[in-house]
């Protein structure tokens, strides 16, 4: 059984890829992910908005003198940039998985020089995990699209290794969007990022965050549009959100996706989880006496289905309409 395969040009030992998250935001980590067979890892993101808030509170109060503002950005920028790029070439020099930086990021502001830097440093490939709240009703949908479209152009233009974008599924039309995504260029397309979200506590009456971590029920909604798009996109898609175990894997396979991304498991379970769905992945092989992953990956898409039509089915009635 042959657990290998390709995700964005890059061969992967499997499809199995740790997440961005604070468990990859260092090499002990990084190192354990890898000798747990993790086909690929995704350092943890470095933030637009947090270079730039820091770049900020080293300035002076009672200074407004620009070249000076401009001084303190620019080290700020440097040094948290410095630290990324460290661990990026320490990854490269002593371990054998890809590993694909990230940046999470809001505009196409100068943040986009720190992608030629990343990819000097020897990166495999870059992930940019994007979200733009829709929360102001002054900007319709193509008007917050087109940030999107910028800031693939402009990573594009700095940089030659593969690119993948990291989106939420917030789009007047979902199907359409991730089309014109994967049309310029990116090589994938990470279906969805998770998010903090609002919480509240009504016993103290104040605001808090919602569990942090994902559930497998949340994986229905990747699943679906993996199965709809990716026989259709001009990229690889890779599954993210509410994969717990092996058979989240396969179904996700199943459905077309090139790779599956983790984190929450990481979490709950430890390094040690990735080595158990491998296992499992290889064992679910055997039974069904497959030998390569290419030979069931998106058995079970849209395109392939002689009835995809529970792919598209948004309504309770006709499904359940057998149940009492």
């Amino acid at each position: 059984m042959d657990l290998s395969c390709t995700y964005m040009g890059l061969p992967l030992q499997t499809p199995i890829i740790a997440a961005s998250s604070g468990l990859s935001s260092n090499f002990s980590q990084i190192k354990q992910l890898a000798e747990a067979g993790a086909g690929a890892v995704v350092l943890k993101s470095i933030f637009e908005e947090q270079i730039l808030a820091e770049a900020d509170a080293l300035s002076s109060p009672v200074s407004t003198h620009s070249e000076e503002m401009d001084y303190l950005r620019a080290y700020t920028r440097q040094e948290n940039l410095s630290r990324y790029l460290e661990l990026i070439r320490q990854c490269r020099d002593e371990l054998r998985t890809p590993i694909i930086a990230s940046i999470n990021c809001q505009s196409a502001s100068e943040w986009t020089e720190f992608a030629r830097e990343i990819e000097k440093a020897g990166a495999h490939a870059l992930e940019l995990n994007l979200f733009l709240l829709p929360g102001n009703f002054r900007l319709d949908g193509p008007s917050v699209e087109s940030v999107y479209y910028e800031i693939i152009e402009k990573v594009h233009q700095a940089v030659k290794i593969p690119i993948s974008l990291k989106v939420s599924s917030y789009f007047s039309s979902l199907a359409h969007s991730l089309y014109q995504f994967s049309a310029r260029g990116i090589k994938g397309l990470v279906l969805f990022n998770r998010f903090v979200s609002p919480d509240i506590d009504i016993e103290k009456e104040i605001l808090t965050t919602a569990n942090l971590f994902s559930t497998p029920a949340d994986n229905a909604m990747t699943l679906r549009w993996i199965a709809l798009l990716s026989q259709v996109v001009k990229c690889d898609m890779c599954a993210s959100t509410g994969i717990h175990d092996a058979n989240a894997v396969i179904k996700n396979l199943l459905a077309g996706a090139r790779a599956v991304s983790v984190a929450s498991v990481l979490y709950k379970k430890g390094p040690g989880v990735v080595k158990e769905m491998n296992e499992d992945l290889l064992a679910w092989m055997k039974h069904r006496r497959y030998h390569t992953i290419q030979e069931f990956r998106g058995k079970l898409s849209h395109k392939k289905m002689e009835d995809p039509s529970l792919y598209e089915r948004v309504q309770f009635m006709k499904t359940f309409s057998n149940h009492s």
